[in-house]
């Protein structure tokens, strides 16, 4: 671990950012150059003292997740973040995985909708950034741990969790989907990887899975026009409109609301109540 190259480097990013490259509001009267170092700790939902600790160089070494979450709140490319790991004594991701690293070129357009939901998605159906409208939609993703990550994951393994949000009608095709895309994962990552862990799992647990994995269908596919169902408001019909990296290894997914519609009515109320538990009525 390099503690003045990781300093430095943290120093030189934070203050080459401005609050609106992130999201974030300026305020009156800022005299800080770029971010503020509680500000980097919040994007990276870490301590301010840990922060200023690394840029002081004397905190202890940052864990690979702590490292990527940095490299997300900092918007980092992909080689500047495989710098800030090597500097933080740890090897750089393989570029093979889909890891939690985040397109900063997405990012910044997450960063810009703040009022109807919008998430990133890795490959695997992974939630790697959600904003407050999707959370409220959708419910915090950052709750799930190991391949229980990926939506594909639950849909197979965890039916009443993982399909509750889809109208029974349409369940039949988002299982194919779900496949098409862990096809097409799988085939770009390798049997290797954790896609071909995913795939081991299901088939050893889903034989729904085995059979749709048969077929060979490949594709990474989101329906323009969709019917989800909250668990208080009921169903929402929305657009989807996805935004792919150049790779196809991330995907921005945005949910619309014709205006002056009842869904439109439906997202403003959770954008009021956010992910708080309201009755229905």
């Amino acid at each position: 671990m390099d503690r003045a190259a990781l300093a430095d480097f943290l120093v030189r990013h934070r203050s080459a950012l401005q609050p609106a490259d992130v999201g974030l509001s300026a305020g009156p009267r800022r005299r800080t150059v770029g971010l503020r170092r509680e500000e980097v700790a919040q994007l990276a939902a870490m301590s301010t003292d840990y922060y200023a600790r690394l840029e002081q160089q004397r905190g202890p070494q940052p864990s690979p997740q702590m490292l990527t979450s940095l490299s997300r709140a900092l918007r980092l490319s992909v080689e500047e973040r495989d710098y800030l790991f090597r500097i933080a004594g740890h090897n750089a991701p393989t570029r093979l995985s889909t890891g939690d690293h985040v397109a900063p070129a997405l990012l910044r357009v997450l960063d810009r909708l703040t009022d109807t939901p919008a998430l990133i998605l890795s490959a695997l159906g992974e939630t790697l950034v959600q904003n407050d409208p999707a959370r409220a939609l959708f419910g915090d993703a950052s709750r799930y741990t190991g391949l229980d990550r990926s939506a594909i994951h639950r849909w197979f393994t965890d039916p009443e969790g993982g399909r509750r949000m889809y109208p029974e009608e349409d369940r039949e095709r988002q299982s194919r989907a779900q496949v098409a895309s862990l096809r097409a994962a799988y085939a770009t990552m390798g049997p290797q990887s954790r896609a071909g862990e995913i795939v081991a799992e299901l088939s050893r647990r889903s034989a729904e899975f085995r059979a749709l994995w048969a077929t060979h269908e490949v594709g990474r596919r989101f329906e323009d026009h969709k019917v989800l169902i909250h668990p208080e408001i009921g169903p929402i019909e929305l657009d989807c409109q996805a935004l792919f990296t150049e790779d196809q290894s991330q995907a921005l997914l945005v949910l619309t609301a014709a205006p002056r519609t009842a869904a439109a009515e439906q997202l403003a109320l959770l954008a009021v109540l956010g992910t708080q538990t309201f009755s229905a009525h």
